[in-house]
């Protein structure tokens, strides 16, 4: 996937906490580097979290992912959904740097999730996932911006 192309922003979209009554903003922003995702984390209203999300597909066989961002030193998600249980999302945790850094991503490290708390779920193979996104939570607050230069399949 590659975020310097136009294109693939308008195949992203948003999904904040208001989706329960929050406040946190956010958006998307086309840069020749690199989208942002960027934005305020409000915990008012029982918020907390904002999110972007693509639909994706991975090859058979797919080992690893890696993720070309940086950031402002905020810890984020790199999340997936797949068809086996599109209610789950599998998430990894990283801290974006802010220079440019190529984060890996194996199997091992996504955790299954339901509304940001820990459950037992199909095991995640690569192939199998639909969506892909990058969420902030975890109680931080306050602005952050995250750009995205590339996400690949190894």
């Amino acid at each position: 996937m590659d975020f310097t192309n136009r294109n693939t922003l308008r195949d992203c979209w948003i999904v904040n906490d208001n989706v329960m009554g929050g406040l946190s903003q956010s958006s998307l922003r086309e840069d020749p580097q690199g989208m942002f995702f960027e934005g305020q984390i409000s915990r008012e209203n029982n918020g907390g979290f904002a999110s972007m999300r693509s639909a994706i597909r991975f090859p058979q066989g797919t080992q690893h992912i890696e993720l070309l961002a940086k950031g402002d030193g905020k810890r984020y998600k790199l999340i997936l959904r797949t068809e086996l249980a599109p209610r789950v999302t599998y998430a990894a945790d990283f801290v974006a740097l802010p220079s440019w850094q190529t984060y890996q991503f194996n199997l091992g490290q996504f955790k299954s999730t339901f509304r940001g708390r820990a459950i037992d779920a199909p095991t995640l193979s690569f192939s199998d996932v639909i969506e892909i996104g990058i969420l902030i939570s975890d109680g931080q607050t306050g602005s952050f911006a995250i750009q995205l230069q590339t996400l690949q399949s190894k």
